[in-house]
């Protein structure tokens, strides 16, 4: 990919900025550009397209994004000493790089967002991945402002936002991204792909939001979850106790006996609605 765009090796860029990965800020670099190439390709066309991305870092995925053909990428960056290699970029591409200085778990990004198709690719930092997902999934209006999101979590991570009921990955995650995306794990990543190496393996997620998901009460769905997922070892019975336990239970037809693992999505937003 560096004869596609003309910019240098990224392991250069690294090296002439003097950008090395920061655990403190979560950060693990994606050096293989045919590996960012497959990721941005996980999100479909981006022509037209303006992409979010979190954590850019030396800019290997956001050069992939752009070579792909999207009209504009929206970057947040929190490392100060990221932003000279990605201006480099931003110069290579007159008027198709935003970059935005600071951090991304205290950015609006729905305010931020065109009018115009959006999507979200990020390779996230490990440290606040799970929360900048739960902050995409549950915006009071939906549908959302972006059309899909394409991320890059441990797989560990990445397992429990696909998990369904009966699966020992399933839980609160689960429940949430099943009520209203639909997810899959698009494919693995080795720990080698990355400068410095994590200690686990990374997946890359892509989930696109439902039209019309089962109509439910974030906040009562969230109350819900917590409290089965709490004492998951537990009968619901005793686990939903500060909620009404066996009433509750009774309520949404669900038999008290039975533990939070085998609920389905439908049934959680059954319990939501009967608190």
């Amino acid at each position: 990919m560096a004869a596609l765009d003309g910019l240098p090796p990224l392991r250069d860029v690294i090296q002439r900025h003097g950008l090395d990965a920061r655990k403190a800020l979560g950060q693990n670099f994606l050096l293989d550009l045919n590996l960012t190439q497959k990721v941005a390709r996980t999100a479909g066309s981006l022509e037209g397209v303006t992409v979010f991305e979190v954590g850019p870092g030396p800019g290997g995925l956001t050069r992939a994004i752009l070579a792909l053909g999207a009209a504009k990428v929206i970057a947040v960056e929190r490392d100060a000493r990221c932003l000279p290699a990605l201006a480099e970029i931003a110069d290579h591409y007159p008027g198709r790089l935003e970059v935005i200085e600071g951090d991304a778990l205290k950015t609006d990004f729905a305010a931020l967002a065109p009018q115009g198709p959006v999507k979200i690719i990020a390779n996230l930092p490990y440290n606040v991945g799970t929360q900048l997902l739960v902050n995409w999934l549950l915006p009071a209006r939906w549908p959302p402002f972006w059309q899909s999101l394409t991320l890059m979590f441990q797989k560990e991570v990445g397992q429990r936002i696909v998990a369904q009921e009966d699966d020992d990955h399933y839980g609160r995650l689960g429940v949430l991204c099943g009520w209203r995306t639909l997810a899959h794990m698009a494919f693995d990543i080795s720990a080698q792909a990355f400068t410095p190496p994590p200690k686990v393996t990374s997946t890359v997620v892509h989930l696109t939001p439902k039209e019309n998901p089962i109509p439910c009460s974030i906040d009562k769905l969230e109350k819900v979850t917590q409290a089965a997922f709490g004492q998951r070892r537990k009968m619901l019975r005793q686990s939903l106790k500060p909620l009404g336990g066996e009433v509750l239970l009774q309520k949404a037809d669900i038999d008290p006996q039975r533990r939070a693992e085998t609920l389905s999505v439908e049934e959680f937003c059954r319990l939501a609605n009967s608190l």
